[in-house]
């Protein structure tokens, strides 16, 4: 009898060792059976949980976000500086943002301040090519920019144009940047405004923005802000932010503008601005002699406002300066500031015919205009 409880006792002891070794090499992990019949509950088994199903609007963004990367660039602008003590010329890095490319002809479109200040510009293709880039032509006063690259059609996957006449407050937007020459970033709102009106490093205003709360940080400049089909509505220009992080209101060059602007740039290296041919007085001054309205300074000669009949500033006999016509309305839409005519200017175009209305004294008289090409 007691060599028989010796043997189940030694036969516990086995069953017992071989469940422990069990758990030790298959991670905590008992086998069925192993201990259980001993008193020892068996350590419960990690369930792996199903793959999640992507909703058709996840799939819908993600496959937007997968086509427009191929767009996308990374723009890096760097200055040469002299070391004060050598003399030597070094290249510092004067900032980046991102761009797209616009055409297979390897023009990129981005905003002016990126590349503001540069000597030399980088431009950070998606496959991690680089090129150099040289500037075609600039807009302060819209802040948009276009660079080209030397770079094979083949290697270069144009932005899918759209417009942006057709917005809606509370449409989805997409933006998409570089920053920092990180990998491509995804952000994703609505559109949140329409018509703003921000200010240019050139201190004009642009009009007709669109605001948005799809998160727009330092180094996504330039980016595209593309709609839930993955086509381009705006250009990711600057936030509203005290603290310079972004805090929800985001702003965007609409592309209708830049549709406008692009091709100008690529042509002639600038825009091509229809006007009357005239220098005015600032408007500081003319609020100052209490004037409402922009006050002609100088009618260029063989100008549009000189066939019209238009009187700039001028000096009498006495030495007293006369004030020149005041425009006061183009079109019947009232005008009191310089960046009010300039923008109604680049609603038309070159050969365009406007009604002028303007005072002479105390007359308010108007007069039918055919615009030139202004600088």
């Amino acid at each position: 009898m007691q060599s028989a409880s010796v043997s189940v006792k030694q036969s516990a002891v086995r069953r017992l060792s071989v469940g422990l070794w069990w758990s030790l090499i298959g991670g905590l992990v008992l086998p069925t059976g192993s201990v259980a019949a001993e008193g020892i509950s068996p350590v419960p088994v990690a369930q792996v949980a199903a793959p999640t199903e992507l909703s058709p609007e996840e799939q819908a963004t993600i496959a937007v976000f997968d086509r427009a990367t191929r767009s996308v660039v990374f723009i890096a602008n760097t200055a040469m500086q002299r070391d004060p003590w050598s003399f030597n010329l070094f290249e510092v890095p004067q900032g980046s943002g991102t761009g797209f490319v616009w055409s297979r002809q390897g023009h990129i479109v981005t905003n002016y301040h990126v590349i503001y200040g540069a000597d030399s510009i980088t431009v950070t293709l998606a496959d991690r090519t680089e090129y150099k880039a040289k500037v075609i032509g600039a807009d302060p006063d819209h802040d948009v920019a276009v660079l080209q690259i030397q770079a094979s059609e083949a290697t270069l996957q144009p932005v899918t144009i759209g417009n942006s006449q057709s917005l809606r407050v509370g449409q989805k937007v997409l933006a998409i940047g570089n920053p920092f020459g990180l990998d491509h970033t995804l952000t994703t709102g609505v559109v949140s405004a329409l018509g703003r009106t921000i200010k240019s490093m050139s201190n004009r205003t642009i009009e007709g923005v669109i605001q948005t709360d799809a998160a727009i940080n330092p180094g996504n400049s330039g980016g595209p802000l593309l709609d839930s089909g993955g086509r381009l509505i705006g250009v990711n220009t600057q936030i509203v932010s005290p603290s310079g992080a972004f805090a929800g209101i985001g702003f965007a060059v609409p592309v209708d503008t830049v549709n406008r602007i692009v091709p100008e740039l690529i042509k002639h290296g600038k825009l091509i601005r229809p006007g009357l041919g005239i220098s005015l007085v600032p408007d500081a001054m003319a609020r100052r002699w209490g004037v409402k309205g922009v006050i002609i300074g100088k009618v260029g000669r063989g100008s549009a406002a000189e066939r019209i009949g238009l009187h700039g500033a001028r000096e009498t006999a006495g030495g007293r300066i006369e004030l020149g016509d005041i425009i006061v309305a183009v079109d019947g839409r009232p005008v009191e500031t310089i960046d009010d005519l300039m923008d109604l200017m680049e609603q038309h175009k070159v050969g365009d015919q406007v009604t002028i209305e303007f005072t002479r004294g105390s007359r308010r008289l108007q007069a039918m205009a055919t615009l030139q090409a202004v600088n």
